[in-house]
């Protein structure tokens, strides 16, 4: 019974044996054209990560703050961004490593809040505290729409030395009614907007 089994075996590795009918063909590559030696393409290589620890200083787009709003005024904005810009270890400078644009608006947001009421009826415990009886359960939601006006803020970063966009965020806040609410609401939107700069 062996020998009958070795026998396909066999004439299977012999088979495996013979030679490959396909043959390897290639054509040579063209040649390179003659200003290629000179040219270097730096778009077919990925740009270098952007070493964001040697900004230090900073100072506004074109020497331009941002244009106050009814609700905050343009010294507002600069001691809030200013502020966290600080906390980030950038300080203003005449001649900044970066330039900094910032944008203001207010804009409205219809939210939507779903409360679940819900009522139960026909409730026993029996042995050890298991429940053990017959009810009826149900909840119905209650949807709630409202309308909010919130502060959003847009920071842009630019690098001074070629002018190119290095960072941005935005984040929204809602804003009370008061002049001190919407103040704070800007302080917290620039807080958040900032919270992802430096990028890991």
């Amino acid at each position: 019974m062996k020998a009958l089994l070795l026998v396909p075996c066999m004439t299977l590795l012999v088979a495996c044996q013979s030679t490959n009918p396909y043959t390897a063909d290639s054509k040579p590559l063209p040649p390179a054209p003659p200003a290629a030696a000179q040219h270097l393409d730096l778009s077919a290589y990925p740009a270098a990560p952007r070493d964001f620890g040697r900004y230090r200083t900073w100072q506004w787009r074109d020497g331009r703050l941002p244009p106050a709003t009814a609700w905050a005024s343009a010294e507002q904005v600069q001691e809030a961004l200013g502020g966290a810009l600080d906390q980030r270890g950038l300080r203003p400078a005449s001649r900044a490593d970066l330039q900094v644009s910032a944008e203001l608006r207010s804009e409205r947001r219809v939210r939507q809040v779903a409360d679940r009421y819900g009522s139960s009826y026909g409730a026993g415990y029996g042995h050890r505290g298991y429940h053990d009886g017959i009810g009826a359960w149900g909840s119905a939601p209650l949807v709630r729409t409202y309308e909010e006006e919130v502060i959003v803020v847009r920071i842009d970063l630019f690098d001074s030395r070629d002018g190119q966009p290095v960072w941005s965020s935005q984040a929204e806040m809602p804003s009370g009614g008061s002049q001190s609410e919407r103040a704070d609401a800007l302080r917290g939107a620039i807080q958040r907007a900032m919270s992802s700069y430096p990028p890991a």
